[in-house]
């Protein structure tokens, strides 16, 4: 594992969605190696518990940190958080943990946003914009498959596609689209994580963080046939600020996963083999299939994952490793850190 990001010439950097889990680590991050960050959020009345948060992690932001008040919705606000900045990690991209009734709700919020942040970078002379994309815009839509996915891949949006994997493929493909026409000087990079685990600073957290919560809560009645790629959150900000200023990453997409994919049952496994008492209530049994089918009819959360039911997938980080010098955690130490957080924060049912 590695927190030893390469230190870089300090700069001034555009974060967006600072209060977000992963946002607030970015901020951690390039922190703690001298930058300045100026952070968006929709509320700025969500600076102190912002600030609480880095302080959980060590950081006292001081006015090294400023925070700026911008919504994905909305071209207000952005070319003021971006004037006066050297980067851009774009983070902020809607994840809820339901399934909206229009995929638009995900879509559009995603998609122009995205290209209201690149205009902005672009009007303001910044030098690079990491894009936080997904696993989402490269393992979806496609049928059997023997090798790991790598970064030459996309989603099929062709395909029936959940709205959330939808929404990340198509901001991608207008991002790339934005700097090759219309982009100027700005570079490109995206980071494509997997399911982002790890230590977590408050109840403001990732929505894949859900799993582990609902794993340790005994919320789920045993494990169902599904494979999810792991990887700790204070590695995928790792991964964002090499690919911020590594000339290697201009104009490439970096897969950020910490191996070899996972079902739910071997993480379950995981958690029982390590945590001992704490995880008396994870499930020890592996759901049939028909039974998830089943449940699905009742609850559109459940209906959402049938697509992927008993498929496995896989994915490689050997790009990042070979080109940035990337070295993750592993998935079992990523999510033994979300469990005992979780658990520390009283998080978990007692």
């Amino acid at each position: 594992m590695n927190d030893d990001t390469p230190n870089a010439a300090p700069a001034t950097i555009l974060i967006t969605g600072g209060s977000g889990f992963l946002g607030s680590r970015c901020i951690v991050h390039a922190l703690a190696v001298g930058h300045r960050v100026r952070a968006t959020v929709r509320d700025l009345a969500r600076e102190p518990q912002l600030r609480a948060t880095l302080a959980r992690a060590g950081v006292d932001a001081g006015d090294r940190l400023s925070l700026h008040a911008a919504d994905l919705r909305s071209d207000k606000g952005w070319a003021a958080a971006a004037a006066g900045c050297d980067y851009a990690l774009h983070v902020a991209s809607p994840f809820p943990a339901d399934i909206p009734r229009d995929e638009n709700e995900l879509i559009a919020p995603a998609r122009e946003g995205t290209l209201r942040v690149l205009r902005a970078a672009r009007d303001a002379g910044l030098r690079r914009v990491v894009l936080t994309s997904s696993f989402a815009a490269v393992g979806y839509g496609h049928g059997p498959r023997a090798q790991p996915f790598d970064e030459s891949v996309w989603s099929d949006t062709a395909a029936p596609l959940a709205p959330y994997v939808k929404s990340k493929t198509l901001a991608e493909r207008a991002a790339w689209d934005f700097v090759a026409s219309e982009g100027g000087g700005l570079e490109l990079a995206a980071v494509n994580p997997v399911g982002i685990f790890g230590p977590v600073l408050s109840d403001d957290f990732a929505t894949s963080i859900l799993l582990v919560k609902r794993l340790l809560d005994g919320a789920l009645p045993g494990a169902p046939k599904l494979y999810f790629g792991v990887v700790d959150v204070r590695d995928v900000a790792d991964l964002h600020l090499r690919a911020m200023t590594d000339p290697a990453a201009r104009g490439e997409r970096f897969l950020a996963t910490a191996g070899d994919f996972l079902s739910v049952s071997d993480m379950a496994a995981t958690l029982r083999r390590e945590l001992g008492p704490a995880a008396r209530r994870v499930p020890s049994r592996q759901l049939p299939n028909w039974l998830v089918r089943l449940a699905a009819l009742a609850d559109p959360a459940v209906r959402q994952i049938l697509p992927d039911l008993g498929k496995f997938k896989n994915a490689s980080n050997a790009k990042a490793r070979r080109l940035l010098g990337w070295n993750p955690r592993s998935a079992e130490q990523a999510l033994l850190a979300t469990a005992h957080s979780l658990i520390e924060l009283g998080l978990v049912r007692g």
